[in-house]
């Protein structure tokens, strides 16, 4: 991919006086990114319900609601929690930058902002939110994040609920309709997941992308299995809209496996395993880990949309 067909990268900024707001996002578009503005803290939450950015610039003092406020809330969100956020402070007290970085913004600036440093520091964040923390192609937070997550659960001694989903024939799906298609079927299942976690959850859900067609929801006992009945039956209908009409009508894949002998391969499924503390105790992130992929083995050998729950106690 060259420089000019590459993505811009998307900021958010938040800030209620509109000249500086300008400012800022000019100089953001001459540097490369899409600014997006909002005015104050609710907009910016709204918007932020159903766009993702790559980084999000917040004024500490705003009205309606502050950005400390504003920045918590964001942390407390399952689709942007893993964004960098940069809290643009009135005065470099320490004070202000302290309550910033508790309220979890990655980084404080105190205005008047010098535009290189700005821009410094808002490449330095993607880049580091980019490497190992947030899939490409989902922008879900990976392997890293997931781990902080579940950890984090697993040592706060707080009832959770990891739903741990993955994607049925996906290899033949993608063998016979190429990747594009395939990547589309990644971003179906995680637009229905990310959806229906924040329709049906509870505050602090996570969604997270493993890789490949392999997606992590931490939610709590209670809303887990409200989450995978509606993620099955929302995907068992969507999923079709990627296949051909014939191959639904047959209902299955027609093509030769690498023997080149004749193979056949339904129309794909997802199978979710449900791993809590409501019932047994887990101490580390690879006792969960282990668990919930012995699980969905036994969720993956059903040949339907399913979702299982452990019901071992300890």
């Amino acid at each position: 991919m060259t420089a000019e067909s590459a993505p811009r990268r998307k900021v958010v900024v938040i800030d209620d006086d509109r000249s500086y707001r300008a400012i800022v996002s000019r100089n953001l578009e001459l540097a490369g990114f899409d600014p997006i503005e909002c005015v104050d803290g609710p907009s910016a939450l709204t918007l932020l319900d159903v766009q993702c950015p790559d980084l999000i610039l917040i004024d500490a003092v705003l009205p309606r609601m502050d950005g400390l406020e504003v920045t918590r809330r964001i942390r407390k969100m399952s689709s942007c929690a893993h964004v960098p956020v940069i809290l643009l402070t009135t005065t470099e007290e320490k004070g202000q930058t302290i309550a910033g970085l508790e309220a979890g913004a990655d980084d404080c600036i105190a205005k008047p902002l010098r535009p290189d440093e700005m821009l410094a520091r808002i490449r330095a964040k993607i880049r580091r939110a980019a490497d190992g923390t947030v899939q490409p192609l989902t922008r879900l937070p990976g392997n890293l994040a997931i781990e902080r997550e579940v950890r984090r659960r697993v040592e706060g001694m707080i009832p959770w609920s990891l739903l741990y989903a993955d994607l049925d024939h996906f290899k033949s799906f993608n063998d016979r309709y190429g990747f594009a298609r395939g990547d589309a079927a990644i971003q179906l299942i995680a637009a229905i997941l990310t959806d229906v976690t924040h329709s049906f959850g509870a505050e602090g859900d996570f969604v997270g992308h493993v890789g490949g067609d392999d997606f992590v929801v931490l939610t709590r006992p209670g809303t887990d299995v409200r989450i995978s009945e509606r993620v099955v039956g929302m995907f068992d209908r969507d999923i079709r809209v990627l296949y051909d009409i014939e191959d639904l009508e047959r209902g299955y894949i027609a093509t030769t496996d690498r023997a080149g002998a004749s193979a056949e391969f339904p129309i794909m499924t997802v199978s979710i395993a449900i791993v809590s503390n409501e019932d047994r105790t887990f101490t580390s992130y690879q006792q969960v880990s282990e668990v919930a992929a012995e699980l969905k083995k036994y969720a993956k050998s059903i040949e339907r949309s399913v979702w299982v729950k452990d019901q071992r106690r300890s």
